[in-house]
């Protein structure tokens, strides 16, 4: 697996400088204005731009050019974006995938070989808007959220160790209804210590006792959100409430009465739904095994694994891997023992605990799992001073709740489907692949 090494920006330039004068000239006149800004916009500036993660701002030439060796080197080694997810391995279509096309690879690129020039400034793109931290990311494409939860009020100090906040909350839930999104979006001023936050439901049993009932949303730094397609339903209990596990992780700056909230977005009339044949639908953990009790010397390197299976057909509708700072890949498998094939659906091979994304399957290329298969995960950790994110390769490391441990699971969520239901959508998505022949013409 290859992993990306720091490099001083002085020899990024001197490397690029030569590049350039070996490089063969290019066909057509590549501009920033014209043609890199816009590829700038849509991959670069959501995070790079005053007050957003990113340690430099790319908002305007000026900005780009002193980082255009850096920026040709990190997007042709798929560093940046950062969206860890394999280009030739497992299931390729992704919603609100961050992978950059080849295509606007190599305008990058040769741009940079070009000696970078700017064009004519009337080119340049209008200039875009992103929202804010603090603001629900989601609602530019679903408008505002149907129902917020808070979490109660939390004081984060500047420093310390791994702090964990887990209050219940009253859900305000008086309708049952089908989810269409959720996100889980920290406070602004909080947004750096908070490593994770999941959620899940609360309901009473038929003795009156509160018991956990079905996960509501789970956010790992960097991650958007969860979307639900159309022919599921995840539903929301009414009367409920909602239970918070908040890890946080100062970062130097303390933070009085923190909330973390988390926003729902329902299917309703507008929307092309149905609940009377939508299938349920839920978010799960599935836990790697040895996820308890396993150690990781140092300087070494450690392979775990773990399988669960269905009585029944599933749709996988998202993968989300979890692992910590010796994390390095994981993939999922499916083992179908009625025909002995197993395939790959998905696989990280440059894992990095800074981004945590929900890789979403688009509709239509979603994996179907057969009653009896076994999906498989397979997760892989490099304690050496080869791995760039390790703290310390002198450590021996364990599976806890710290960030300095590990941890060995994925978040899935599943679509529970009976035989009729799965039957129909296998002929659908071979119907698909043969259309797809017909019109590529390919053997």
């Amino acid at each position: 697996m290859k992993r990306i090494k720091a490099v001083g920006l002085f020899a990024l330039t001197s490397l690029a400088s030569a590049m350039a004068s070996a490089a063969e000239p290019v066909g057509h006149d590549i501009t920033y204005a014209r043609d890199v800004a816009p590829i700038i916009q849509d991959n670069c500036q959501i995070c790079h731009q005053p007050g957003q993660i990113g340690p430099m701002s790319f908002t305007s030439y000026e900005e780009v050019r002193p980082w255009a060796p850096l920026i040709a080197m990190k997007v042709k080694e798929r560093s940046m974006p950062p969206y860890q997810y394999d280009m030739d391995v497992g299931v390729q279509h992704l919603k609100d995938d961050w992978r950059m096309s080849e295509e606007d690879i190599n305008t990058i690129v040769d741009w940079v070989y070009a000696g970078s020039p700017l064009g004519d400034p009337a080119d340049m793109p209008e200039p875009k808007q992103y929202p804010p931290i603090g603001e629900w990311r989601l609602a530019a494409e679903l408008g505002e959220p149907d129902h917020v939860i808070r979490s109660e009020k939390w004081d984060v100090p500047a420093t310390g160790q791994d702090l964990w906040w887990e209050p219940e909350v009253d859900s305000g839930i008086t309708e049952s209804r089908c989810i269409k999104a959720v996100e889980t979006l920290p406070s602004a001023a909080a947004h750096g210590s908070t490593h994770h936050a999941n959620s899940h439901f609360l309901v009473k049993n038929e003795q009156g006792e509160w018991v956990a009932g079905s996960r509501l949303s789970e956010f790992a730094f960097g991650k958007l959100g969860e979307k639900v397609p159309a022919g599921a339903c995840r539903k929301v209990p009414v009367d409920s409430k909602v239970k918070w596990s908040i890890h946080y992780y100062p970062d130097g700056k303390a933070v009085e009465d923190d909330q973390v909230s988390v926003a729902i977005w329902y299917y309703d009339e507008t929307d092309d739904f149905d609940e009377a044949t939508a299938y349920p639908q839920d978010l799960r953990l599935y836990a790697l095994e040895g996820g308890g009790d396993y150690l990781i010397p140092p300087h070494g390197k450690l392979i775990t694994q773990g399988m669960h299976s269905f009585d029944h057909p599933v749709r996988i509708d998202s993968w989300q891997p979890h692992l910590h700072l010796r994390g390095v890949a994981m993939s999922m498998e499916v083992f179908d023992p009625a025909t002995g094939r197993r395939e790959t659906i998905s696989q990280v091979s440059n894992w990095s605990a800074g981004w945590n994304h929900s890789h979403t399957y688009e509709d239509g290329f979603q994996p179907l799992i057969p009653a009896g298969a076994t999906i498989i995960l397979n997760a892989w950790f490099d304690n050496s001073a080869a791995n760039p994110l390790n703290p310390d390769p002198d450590q021996w490391v364990g599976a806890g709740q710290r960030t300095t441990d590990e941890m060995s699971h994925a978040w899935i969520a599943v679509t529970h489907l009976d035989d009729a239901g799965y039957e129909k959508l296998v002929q659908e998505q071979k119907e698909r692949e043969q259309r797809t022949v017909s019109s590529t013409g390919a053997r």
